[in-house]
């Protein structure tokens, strides 16, 4: 973290530490080559048996003790937002308060200490859960069959583009390889579609923020394979027009799949195969409560219809008499398009999944559903009169307002989050979705009580009369308490420091020759 513009304020310390804000640098800046937190013995002489790759220098790791490598870490810890540390409203992501009672259950010893190559007969428990998680989803989206190998959202998108691309070859359409993907689709759709070697054709939405009707069917012709919607979609709204809009796809000869990112907005209030889908994918980590970002953990079990169920991925799961198996090879009349990765999936989060789901129960999810809309819905009420929300009506699991309240102020949609990260809160999803100009996406999610989100209204509505009221340094200049102040981004990303080295050793000169001395000429 050295390097970066440290707060004015904090000069005002002999250290440059501010209370328990501590500044130090790098870990591997302060070791040092001599110190150690363990002491070997040297090994006895003996033969070479590296075949010639022995290491030939240092290994370029801090030599520390013990505390100092403790305190370096929990200091670091101390410096990042969790949703352990406060509201998260981070939209389209559902961060939402994730329960010790599944970190308990994942940690028991006989499913933390499991191995995937154990034999089946070792890890029936394992195989049960898998297969409990399994009639749960499709319990309560209505679909035929699910994978669960795919690792995350994107993944699941994947394994469903591929078992629709399967089907498709089976029935002798390989001519169809467009994809038509709506402007209120999730960010995601166009590049999976892409990455599955389909055409993507975009549709674009309506002054309701939803799908224009009369643009999609007249984009559907034999060139279309799929259509990928999100519902509830990006800005937050359901598509009210999705039966109208799967038929056509289904009588066009195309196929359906739905991005379930938002499914925390409907999980136990609507099945999905109600809805005229062929594929979804399931956020476990998201909707059934396991903790998330910073690339894992994820799993992003796929659900399919029975037109595409003989194509799912290998392995599955079924009861054998007593006991359970894994279906590794093709049996029956299956046509499984080939594997979404070496294992079964991420097993610490299948357990934290359905401890979440058997614990909530159906009536309980139904529940937490309708929590979350009814949150969003109170943001929206609250800071409608205010900030701008982008569409009419009431919202879904999110709100999303854009940054026309801004106009004038000089404060952009980036300062204005900036200045929520002084006021203690993570900010809103920003710039997205991408067809709202600087668009503001919150999601409070079901966790979240009436005080603390009266809290973050009162906030960002004085934020706002601060805004119109002139005051743009208070803006421009945020954040000003946090450890590091406002970075340059756009160099960030074009230009990241992903690695540390070393500092050059300092040139060592030769000394300047001595002056000779010369006689004086008489």
């Amino acid at each position: 973290m050295t390097g970066a513009h440290t707060p004015a304020s904090a000069a005002a310390t002999i250290t440059g530490n501010r209370g328990l804000r501590i500044e130090e640098p790098l870990i591997f800046e302060q070791g040092d080559p001599a110190k150690s937190g363990v002491d070997l013995p040297r090994p006895d002489d003996r033969p070479d048996r590296l075949g010639g790759l022995a290491r030939q220098g240092p290994i370029g790791l801090p030599g520390l003790s013990e505390p100092e490598v403790v305190r370096h870490y929990t200091r670091l810890s101390q410096k990042n937002y969790a949703i352990d540390s406060g509201f998260y409203p981070l939209g389209s992501c559902t961060m939402k308060h994730n329960p010790r009672l599944n970190e308990r259950m994942a940690r028991l010893p006989g499913f933390a200490d499991l191995h995937p190559f154990q034999p089946v007969s070792t890890v029936q428990g394992a195989l049960a859960v898998m297969e409990a998680l399994s009639a749960w989803l499709l319990g309560l989206t209505g679909m035929e069959a699910v994978a669960l190998s795919p690792a995350a959202g994107a993944h699941g998108e994947l394994c469903g583009m591929q078992a629709i691309r399967a089907a498709l070859d089976a029935r002798g359409d390989e001519h169809r390889r467009v994809v038509l993907v709506p402007d209120s689709a999730h960010g995601t759709n166009p590049a999976t579609a892409a990455q599955c070697g389909f055409k993507v054709r975009g549709i674009p939405g309506d002054d309701r923020g939803r799908v224009d009707l009369a643009a999609f069917k007249a984009a559907l012709d034999d060139s279309v394979a799929a259509v990928m919607i999100t519902n509830p979609n990006t800005c937050g709204l359901f598509e009210t027009d999705i039966l109208a809009l799967s038929r056509a796809a289904h009588e066009a000869g195309a196929f359906v799949y739905m991005d379930g990112a938002n499914y925390n907005a409907i999980v136990g209030r609507v099945r999905i195969a109600d809805l005229g889908a062929d594929a979804m994918h399931i956020n476990v980590h998201k909707t059934f409560s396991t903790p998330h970002g910073g690339g894992g953990p994820g799993a992003g079990p796929t659900v399919l219809s029975a037109a595409l169920a003989p194509f799912a991925p290998l392995p599955h799961v079924v009861r054998d008499g007593e006991g359970w198996r894994l279906i590794e090879h093709v049996e029956g009349d299956m046509r499984p398009f080939g594997r979404m990765k070496g294992f079964h999936g991420q097993f610490g989060v299948f357990v934290r999944g359905l401890a979440y789901i058997m614990s909530m129960g159906k009536d309980g999810l139904r529940a937490a559903s309708g929590d979350a809309v009814l949150n969003a819905n109170y943001l929206l009420a609250r800071l409608g009169a205010s900030l701008t929300p982008s569409f009419e009506g009431p919202c879904m699991h999110e709100a999303l307002f854009d940054d026309r309240f801004l106009k004038g102020t000089g404060v952009s949609t980036l300062d204005f989050a900036k200045a929520l990260i002084d006021e203690g809160f993570h900010p809103m999803t920003m710039y997205f979705p991408l067809v709202v100009h600087g668009a503001m996406l919150m999601e409070p999610t079901e966790t979240e009580s009436k005080a603390s989100l009266d809290v973050f209204c009162d906030t960002v509505l004085a934020l706002a009369e601060k805004a119109r009221a002139g005051e743009t340094a208070l803006f421009t200049e945020a954040p000003r308490h946090t450890p590091r102040r406002r970075l340059d981004e756009t160099r960030a990303a074009r230009h990241p420091v992903l690695r540390w080295e070393p500092p050059a050793p300092a040139p060592v000169h030769a000394p300047a020759p001595a002056p000779r001395r010369v006689a004086a000429q008489s």
